[in-house]
């Protein structure tokens, strides 16, 4: 290990340290071509951080693409998996345009996919070894959670178009409460039939704290199953000694057409932006015609050249 850690620079050792992570977690590596079908990203160009991608024609004429993702080629290349669950994780690169230099780059990622019948303790798992892929890269690190099927529960009961149900998405990505009095002036509601959604955009705390104040809430009912998972991932967290590391947060937003349930982002000391990202994803997999239930997360080894 000593050599290791003078000939290996900072990312690498990261790397490595997570790999160690996964495989002792009971995970296998997967290994996947570099190339997909573009017609797969066109189809699914929302779920992309990025909508610009490499292509080229492969010798048969058929338009091919450098993946600039990795969770759609393991769906892809995946069966279903309806009575047990599969973990895998990689170490891929991908290749996106940058925001800062406007040009394409060729990016580290590692992270883990559990494909399956995913219950209740395989999300938290999941969560768990997020939190644990945080700490070995940093011990200052926070790691924000949310609930989209709280979020969805809350927001349907009101009578909101389509835009205006985007628009509140994005009101709690923004924590931004205003706004969803503008939206429901807009849709022509009652602002005052907006506060159960305004009291969850505010929301940020601890497990046990937030837990709490929402057994409390007219809509308690409509989400006790939700509730009662965040209070197994709270029982989970305080037996890793993680619980003053891990919030709750429903600004935490990924795209609904693709993702469900749990959502969260990872952020470590010193660095403005998330280091890590993932969540529950059975509508993508819905989307390409499987059958399987999932969870995951992607580590940016790009984002840590900062640190």
């Amino acid at each position: 290990m000593d050599f290791l850690a003078k000939v290996l620079d900072k990312n690498e050792r990261i790397l490595y340290t997570l790999r160690k992570l996964y495989m002792d977690s009971g995970y296998k590596k997967y290994r996947m071509s570099k190339f997909e079908e573009y017609d797969l990203y066109v189809k699914n160009k929302d779920f992309l951080v990025s909508s610009n991608v490499i292509t080229f024609n492969d010798i048969d004429g058929k338009l091919m693409a450098l993946k600039p993702d990795v969770t759609l080629s393991i769906i892809k290349n995946t069966g279903d998996c309806i009575d047990g669950v599969q973990k895998l994780f990689y170490n891929e690169n991908v290749y996106r345009a940058s925001n800062e230099t406007q040009s394409f780059k060729e990016i580290m990622q590692t992270g883990v996919e559990c494909i399956g019948n995913i219950d209740n303790k395989c999300i938290c798992e999941n969560i768990i070894l997020a939190a644990q892929s945080l700490n070995m890269i940093k011990d200052k690190f926070i790691l924000d959670i949310s609930h989209l099927g709280i979020i969805e529960k809350v927001t349907g009961l009101l009578n909101l178009s389509e835009n205006g149900k985007k628009s509140i998405l994005k009101a709690f990505g923004e924590k931004n409460t205003a706004y969803v009095d503008e939206i429901l002036n807009f849709e022509g509601i009652d602002t005052k039939e907006g506060n159960a959604l305004k009291t969850l955009i505010k929301t940020y705390g601890s497990f046990s704290e937030i837990i709490s104040k929402l057994k409390i809430e007219a809509f308690s009912s409509l989400i006790e199953e939700e509730i009662e998972l965040l209070e197994e991932i709270a029982v989970s967290l305080e037996k890793n000694g993680l619980s003053d590391k891990v919030r709750l947060d429903f600004s935490v937003i990924n795209n609904m057409s693709y993702y469900n349930g749990i959502a969260f982002n990872g952020f470590i000391s010193g660095i403005p932006e998330g280091v890590l990202s993932g969540g529950q994803y059975d509508k993508l997999m819905n989307k390409m015609g499987k059958k399987s239930r999932a969870i995951g997360f992607a580590v940016y080894l790009d984002v840590l050249d900062r640190m």
